[in-house]
C-alpha cells in the first residue's frame, strides 16, 4: 500500500511521499543514533585504515547492538570496498560504511500491504509495548496520505484499553469499531470488516490483546482473528506487525521469536528508536527474524511514526559523525 518505490493505493503519490518521508527523517535525525556517545562519531579519528581502525568498526557495531553475524559481515563488505576504490582515509571508509549499511537495508522489501479493498493491518506485541499508541500513530500516518481508515479494537481483555485506543482514534481523524470489555475479538474484527466494506474503507488496522492468562491463550486468540479475516473476506490480512521497543535491546528478539512460532509476521514495528544510543539493532533484528523493519516511532506525538527509510534512517544514525567529536 505503502512505499517510495513500492505498489500505493489510488490517491497516494509515490513521489510525494518519497519527499514527505525525507523531511520527517530529516527533522527526527538528531534523535537517532546516541548523538556524543555515538562510538560511530570517533571512528574518523585514526590516522589509517589498519587492523586497529577495523577492530575499533567492529566493536562500535557491536555496541550499537547490530549482532555479532551482521557486524563481521559489514566490515568484511567495508575491507573489500575500501580495497577496490582504494580508500586510505578513515573519514572516508566511515561514510562507505554507511553506505554499504544503507545497501544492506535496501536489499529487503519494505512495502506494506496488498491492491485489494480493505487493506488489513493486524497489530500485535505484548502490552506495555506501546501497541495500541502505534496504532493510533499508524491510523494518523495512512490518514494523512489521504486513505480512509477505520480500527478494530480487538484487545477486548484489557482494562481500558478500548477507551485509550478511541482517545487515539479520535486524534488521527480515523473511526472504530468496538465492543464491550470482554467481548469476542473475532466478533469485533468481522463487524469491523463488515463496516469498512459497507463504507468503502481503505484500510482496517486491528489492535489486538497483548496479554491473556497463559501465552497459549494469547496465540490462539490471534490465530483466530486471522481466520475470522479469511473467512470474512477469502484471503489473509496483508500485514501482521509486531511491534517491540528498542530501548528492550536484544531482549526484543525474544518477544519476536515467541509471536513468529505461532504467526506469520509479515513487518516489525519499531518503537523507542529515539531512547537508546542502540539504534543499530534494526540490523540484528532483520538478520535474526528475516523479516523486515516497516515502521519506526521515534517520540510520543501523534506524528512520530514513520516508515522505515534505510537512507534516512543510516543518514541519522551517523549525523553526528559528521560533526567535529572535539566538539
Amino acid at each position: 500500500m505503502t512505499g517510495e518505490e513500492q505498489d500505493t493505493l489510488p490517491g497516494v503519490s509515490p513521489a510525494s511521499e518519497g519527499e514527505r518521508r525525507r523531511r520527517w527523517w530529516q527533522t527526527h535525525a538528531s534523535r537517532v543514533g546516541g548523538g556524543k556517545t555515538s562510538r560511530f562519531r570517533f571512528l574518523r579519528q585514526g590516522r589509517k585504515l589498519d587492523e586497529e581502525f577495523y577492530d575499533n568498526v567492529l566493536e562500535a557495531l557491536l555496541a550499537g547492538d547490530v549482532g555479532l553475524d551482521m557486524a563481521e559481515e559489514l566490515v568484511s563488505r567495508l575491507r573489500i570496498a575500501a580495497r577496490d576504490v582504494k580508500i586510505h582515509d578513515p573519514e572516508e571508509a566511515v561514510t562507505m560504511l554507511e553506505q554499504l549499511m544503507v545497501q544492506r537495508l535496501q536489499e529487503r522489501n519494505r512495502g506494506i500491504g496488498g491492491s485489494a479493498l480493505p487493506g488489513v493491518i493486524v497489530v500485535v506485541g505484548v502490552n506495555g509495548n506501546g501497541k495500541t499508541t502505534s496504532v493510533g500513530k499508524l491510523a494518523h500516518l495512512l490518514s494523512s496520505q489521504g486513505l480512509s481508515v477505520l480500527v478494530a479494537a480487538a484487545d477486548t481483555f484489557r482494562a481500558a484499553a478500548r477507551e485509550q485506543l478511541g482517545v487515539w482514534v479520535e486524534r488521527s481523524g480515523a473511526t472504530m469499531v468496538a465492543h464491550k470489555d470482554g467481548a469476542d475479538p473475532g466478533a469485533v474484527v468481522f463487524d469491523a470488516l463488515a463496516a469498512a466494506e459497507a463504507r468503502h474503507v481503505d484500510i482496517v488496522l486491528v489492535d489486538t490483546a497483548g496479554r491473556l492468562h497463559t501465552k497459549g491463550q494469547l496465540m490462539a486468540e490471534l490465530s483466530k482473528i486471522g481466520k475470522v479475516i479469511e473467512r470474512k473476506l477469502g484471503r489473509p490480512a496483508d500485514e501482521i506487525l509486531l511491534v517491540l521497543e528498542a530501548v528492550t535491546g536484544m531482549n526484543a528478539l525474544v518477544q519476536a521469536r515467541e509471536f513468529q512460532k505461532a504467526l506469520p509476521l509479515t513487518g516489525i514495528v519499531l518503537t523507542k528508536l529515539d531512547g537508546t544510543s542502540k539504534g543499530g539493532m534494526v540490523f540484528a533484528i532483520e538478520e535474526e527474524l528475516g523479516i523486515p523493519v516497516k515502521l519506526v516511532g521515534l517520540g510520543e506525538g501523534i506524528e512520530d511514526m514513520q516508515f522505515f527509510d534505510p537512507q534516512g534512517y543510516c543518514h541519522a544514525l551517523f549525523q553526528d559523525v559528521r560533526q567535529d567529536p572535539t566538539e
